[in-house]
Formats: C-alpha cells, structure tokens, sequence
C-alpha cells in the first residue's frame, strides 16, 4: 500500500519506533541495589517519599487481607519500569499517575510498566491494588499471627510480604496506615494516631509517622487489645499495646518505660521520635523487635518466671537504644548492621551495669574469649556472611551482638570516656532521620579523637581474628587457632 499522507507516515512511523523500544526492553528481572547480604533487595531509579497503606481486616488472622498501598516517589532517572519487591500477595490492579499500568512478578519484585516513561526529576505516584497475605510460615517473617490478631516483624528482608515497597533500609520514608477492622478490636500503628472513625459494624484508624521510617521498621498491630497511655520525659507520649486480658499483670512491666527513657536521654540525647510504646504480642517469634516508635516484645518475656527482672530490664532497654541506633540512624547497607545491633547490646549491658550491678567488663571479657569463634562462623563485624538460605534472620548471630558491642568497648578503651561519650551523642544528632554507614562512624569518630582511626577500625571490624583489647592485655581467645597453611 503506498503512503501518501505525509502525517500518516509520521504516525505510523512513531508507532513502529514506540514498538521498537518496547521490544528491545530486557525481560522483567528482580533488580536489587547491590546490598552485599540481599542483592535482590531495594530497587535502582527512584527514592520513596511517601507511603499511604490501607490494610481491611475482617477478623480472621489467616484470610488475606484486602490492601491498598500508594507510594509516592521521585524519580532518579528515566523509568520505563518500575520494580517494587513484593511477593506472597495477589495483585488486582497498578496504577501510575493515575493511568493504569501492566505489571507481572519476577522473582519477588512486581515489575511495573508505565503507559509512559517516568521522567528523570520528576514526581510518580504508584497505587497498586493487592491483598496481603499473613498465611506465609512464621520463620519468613512479614506478619505475625498473635492468639487475637496481627502484628508485623519485617526485619530484615520481609516488609515486602505484606506491602508493595521498595524494600531497603537505605530508602526511608514517611508512612500513613488506615486500617480497617471490627470495631471489637483496637488498631495501633507507628507514629501518632490521626483519625478513628466507626462506620456500622467497622473502625477505620489512621496513624501518620513524623519522622522518615525504614520498611522494616513498620508495624501496625490489630487485637482485643487495651491501650495504656502515660507521659514520659518531656511530656513525651508513652502508649503500651496490651493484650486486654493482661493490662493489669503487666502494669509493673509498662509503668518502667518512662524511667528507661530518661535514663538513656541521660547518655545520647533527646528521644528521636514523637512517641514510644512497648507492643506485647501474645505470639511466639523467638525475638524482641524494634519497630521504629513501638517495641514488639513477646508476652512469655514477661509472664514467665525464667528471666531475672534486671534481664527484662536490660532487655527492654535494648530494643529502647534502637529507636537511636538503627532506627532514627538507619543502616546505609545490612553490612553495616553492627551499628544497630553493637549499640543496642552496649546500652543494654552498661543499664545493667548501672542498675543490677552486672559489670561491662566481665561481660565484654566472655566475649573476647568467644570473638573469634564467632568472626569465624558468621564473618567480622561490619564484614557478616551472608545468612543462611531460607532462613533470613540468622543473619542476627552473636558476632553482631556482643562481638560488636565488644568494638565498641575497645573504641572507648582506645579514645577514653569522655570522646566516645561525645561521640555517641555526634552521631544519633548528625545522622538523625537519616541512613549511615560504618565509614561515617570511623570518619566522625576519628574527628572527634583528634587522630586517624582506620587502623583501629579495619582490624576491629574486617579482620578474621580479634586485635588484643587496649587496656586488658591479659584477655585471651579461647577459640581454637587456626592451621597455617602449608
């Protein structure tokens, strides 16, 4: 057929040219941002703003529930896709800007495809229409089914199962929840609570976060739950998230948060957040989380008669010491997971040093003694093997524990009190609401000395055996040395 209209020809010709840049479109992949321990985790292109989840649940904590996640972004670069991680939901609907978009699942990311490219600079919206499943095994994390509902441990690599989300602690950003529920059970969620309104035999509960978050830090919580409100330092909200059933045998538990506020106000700094709480879950997870503004604790750490008080004191206070270190100050990289994880246990260690008279240096001791075992089994502290397939959180080994705490034993033994009380301090007011990695540590701690520290922290951080402790000279390994190789 002979073209003889000139428009036409432009026309068809745009077509053809569209279909060619289609076509040559590499099939949809998981992508990842290159995190050293989770390669397929978090996505190139673009930096999330907002997220605004609707969640309904309709009382049962093994049906799916029907979701609505929308995420506001700006992209990076040109975008003709768009990958989001998500798995384990189905589906419904993509938009972008509001037209609708293709989508299809590759690996655990949703591929997206726009009916136009998103423009470098420029602004996206996403809307995707899904269900969120809490049917998926305990030990994979996302939800968890309590004896009344639902709360979220999504740490490290699990937000994704229960929301659309670009799912890296590199990439904070601010959270709205409504959720939606019968009005027998109560709703609580990070941040402050915006809005409850009842409509027949459903609540819908709105809470907002004022301060960016990491999706693994997210947490909303649906039970026949009692919510125990009290002022903490400042006049700063304290909410506690009780089974009903157990408000009053828990009341000596939850009466202690004020206290352990001050007391670690008294050691960094202000609290970082516009609220905190402990959720006591009446589940069995095997781990204590802290969910950024709202501690997820597991009832039997208080009801039974196993743990010592001062243990669930300290306990507390680590999960406490991480609304500072891991939240307010997220991880660059999961590498750099010594720096929530070492933090957290040094706090927990020195309040039970302060408070049941449980010296540091006994404790950091039997660490040295054990520290090359466990740079052995799980690598050095800001250099961890990567977990172990399919079981995601044993990335959490005691090497980035009290074998990280130990590095900052030494540090302190190496700097002296007073520098690395001021750095404690430098760090949580510099990075806050922001992502840090273990060279920002190094560089703010070397300022802050007066004097080059890379030596000290290459070895104590990247070397396969521990450096002899500064001050302790006496302190032994008790792991068995290596062979040399002939």
């Amino acid at each position: 057929m002979l073209l003889t209209s000139r428009r036409l020809r432009a026309a068809l010709l745009a077509a053809a040219s569209a279909t060619l840049v289609a076509a040559a479109l590499p099939p949809p992949a998981p992508l990842g941002i290159g995190d050293a321990l989770f390669p397929q985790l978090g996505n190139p292109g673009y930096d999330v703003l907002t997220y605004d989840i609707a969640l309904t649940y309709g009382g049962s904590n093994t049906n799916p529930l029907d979701a609505v996640t929308r995420i506001g972004a700006r992209a990076k670069e040109r975008l003709d896709r768009i990958n989001l991680d998500f798995t384990l939901g189905t589906v419904r609907t993509v938009e972008v800007n509001g037209h609708p978009a293709t989508f299809r699942s590759a690996g655990e990311d949703l591929v997206v495809e726009p009916d136009a490219a998103v423009a470098a600079g420029s602004r996206m919206n996403i809307t995707v229409t899904h269900t969120s499943d809490p049917s998926g095994p305990p030990t994979a994390g996302g939800w968890v089914r309590t004896s009344d509902g639902l709360a979220m441990a999504n740490q490290a690599d699990a937000a994704h199962r229960v929301f659309p989300s670009n799912d890296h602690p590199a990439d904070k950003a601010y959270f709205t929840f409504r959720v939606t529920a019968p009005n027998d059970y109560t709703v609580v969620a990070n941040g402050v609570r915006t809005a409850k309104v009842r409509r027949g035999s459903a609540t819908t509960w709105a809470y907002r976060t004022r301060h960016p978050m990491a999706t693994e830090l997210a947490q909303v919580s649906i039970g026949r739950s009692a919510v125990v409100k009290r002022l903490g330092p400042g006049g700063l909200p304290v909410r506690d998230v009780v089974p009903a059933a157990d408000r009053d045998q828990l009341e000596s538990w939850l009466r202690k948060t004020p206290a352990h506020l001050e007391w670690m106000e008294q050691q960094v700094g202000r609290y970082p957040f516009e609220t905190y709480g402990v959720l006591i879950a009446d589940a069995t997870t095997g781990f204590e989380l802290e969910t950024q503004t709202l501690s997820l604790f597991e009832r039997s750490l208080f009801t039974t008669t196993a743990f010592p008080e001062w243990y669930v004191d300290s306990v507390m206070v680590h999960e406490l010491a991480h609304q500072w270190f891991g939240n307010s100050v997220s991880p660059r990289s999961w590498s750099d997971l010594w720096l929530n994880e070492g933090h957290a246990t040094w706090y927990e260690a020195l309040y039970a040093e302060e408070k049941a008279q449980r010296p540091m240096a006994t404790r950091m001791r039997a660490a040295y003694e054990r520290s090359d075992q466990w740079r052995t089994d799980g690598g050095p502290p800001a250099a961890p093997k990567r977990p172990v397939p399919g079981q995601k959180i044993s990335l959490f080994r005691p090497v980035v524990y009290d074998g990280s705490a130990l590095v900052l034993y030494a540090l302190r033994q190496t700097i002296g009190t007073d520098a690395f009380t001021q750095l404690e301090r430098d760090w949580v007011r510099e990075y806050r609401d922001a992502a840090a990695t273990t060279a920002d540590f190094a560089a703010l701690a070397s300022r802050i000395a007066g004097r080059d520290l890379s030596a000290f922290f290459d070895a104590w951080l990247y070397a396969k055996r521990t450096p002899p402790m500064p001050g302790h000279p006496d302190w032994r390994s008790t792991a068995p040395t290596p062979p040399v190789a002939g």
